[in-house]
């Protein structure tokens, strides 16, 4: 899950790249940008992993105290 996870924030930076080279921006400011939308994609779809996980982990222990009750 981490790989895919990071496998995504490296194509949105690279196409982050491609996007800003094209603005005719400065070498600098593409590439902050560029690390800021990286950063910022990993963590919110690390944490919407994360949670979706506990969700499942939640439901699986309620249908299984459900079954022993």
């Amino acid at each position: 899950m981490n790989k895919i996870i990071l496998n995504i924030g490296l194509l949105l930076f690279f196409i982050s790249l491609i996007i800003f080279s094209q603005q005719g921006m400065l070498v600098e400011d593409i590439l902050l940008r560029s690390f800021i939308i990286f950063f910022v994609a990993t963590f919110m779809l690390t944490v919407l992993a994360l949670s979706f996980i506990r969700a499942i982990n939640k439901v699986s222990s309620d249908k299984q105290k459900n079954f022993y009750s």
